[in-house]
């Protein structure tokens, strides 16, 4: 008399048994000792998590937010249109290509999500009304540096959440594009203080709006103008030497603060030049080509903004920026409360 078998034995479905992960094999180019580290005794693959963030990124894709700040009449808006290489700035039924871009008259937000190589990345692009045109403009940088605020505020009211989502949405504004008029004489007392109180709040990058208007001598000598003032004004701008991690980001970084304020031009249209298609600004001299370096400094502020400095411009925010805020805001405790000791106690959390 064997052990009787349950009658519905037969419907039981045997466990999943899930094939092992397959172990990579060593890269050629890995070598099975390493001189800065402890001394492996074969490949292991902690490279490899460089691929696993890789893929984590591109099925979540990220977030970059970056606020336009000028005077009127700058092409705030164009040049992000050109920066992004699309109508990124502007998104309404009504607005064609051809047509003018309306004047901003509010602080708006424009969401946007763009592809790239199979990379998502939601742009928020953040207009803001050209300051300076009113008779009385003092504190007229209040507006602008409350919103980036609450941008803040509204990050940390999820972060101190006990039920906290598992992405906090960012709208904490990662860069902003500083824009001054082409003058060719010094920076106006507005832009000063303009700057000063920003700076303190998030990373600035200035630019000299439709430089196309100063001849080359007048370019170099109002850049080098600009540079002293900012300097004697205590003012730093995006990126900042205290950040500078070793000596190769210094050397990065030097280069970048001495080519500011980037010199640049935005252009929406396109004309044809030497059989190409190019985005230029037509005068009666001919086409002053964008992306051309000869003419603008516009692809070295792209390749510095996307290319090389996006993620730490994004890191300098949350890590510098959003901590200073996170840090005042919690000493004052200004209307976020703490958990209480009976709330801690019923949760199991005194120890």
């Amino acid at each position: 008399t064997g052990l009787e078998l349950p009658e519905d034995m037969s419907e039981i479905v045997p466990p999943e048994v899930r094939p092992k992960p397959v172990v990579p094999a060593k890269p050629s180019h890995v070598a099975p000792h390493s001189s800065r580290g402890s001394a492996l005794l074969g490949y292991i693959g902690i490279d490899t998590i460089i691929e696993q963030m890789r893929k984590k990124t591109m099925k979540t894709g990220f977030d970059f937010n970056i606020m336009v700040v000028g005077q009127s009449g700058l092409g705030k808006s164009t040049l992000v249109n050109t920066l992004f290489k699309s109508q990124v700035s502007r998104r309404t039924t009504s607005w064609s290509r051809d047509e003018k871009i309306p004047k901003t008259v509010e602080i708006k937000s424009v969401s946007h999500v763009i592809e790239e190589g199979g990379v998502k990345m939601k742009l928020t692009v953040v207009d803001t009304p050209g300051f300076g045109d009113q008779i009385n403009n003092e504190n007229c940088w209040e507006p602008i540096s409350k919103y980036i605020n609450e941008q803040y505020e509204k990050f940390l009211k999820e972060e101190v959440n006990i039920a906290r989502k598992k992405r906090i949405p960012d709208t904490r504004v990662h860069c902003c594009l500083y824009f001054i008029s082409p003058t060719g004489h010094s920076l106006r007392q507005l832009d000063i203080e303009f700057m000063k109180h920003l700076s303190r709040v998030v990373n600035i990058i200035p630019v000299i709006a439709k430089s196309d208007t100063l001849t080359l001598d007048e370019k170099t000598e109002f850049k080098q103008r600009v540079r002293k003032e900012l300097e004697a004004c205590g003012i730093e701008c995006y990126p900042q030497k205290e950040f500078d991690e070793d000596m190769e980001d210094k050397s990065d970084n030097d280069k970048i603060r001495e080519a500011m304020p980037f010199a640049v031009v935005g252009s929406d249209k396109e004309y044809q030049v030497n059989g190409k298609r190019v985005l230029g600004r037509k005068t009666a001299w001919g086409v002053v080509e964008v992306e051309n370096p000869n003419h603008c400094e516009f692809s070295l502020l792209r390749d510095f903004m996307i290319r090389s400095h996006l993620q730490d411009l994004k890191e300098v925010t949350h890590n510098i920026h959003y901590e200073t805020y996170r840090a005042k805001r919690l000493n004052d405790n200004g209307g976020l409360h703490p958990i209480t000791s009976s709330a801690c106690s019923s949760m199991g959390l005194i120890y």
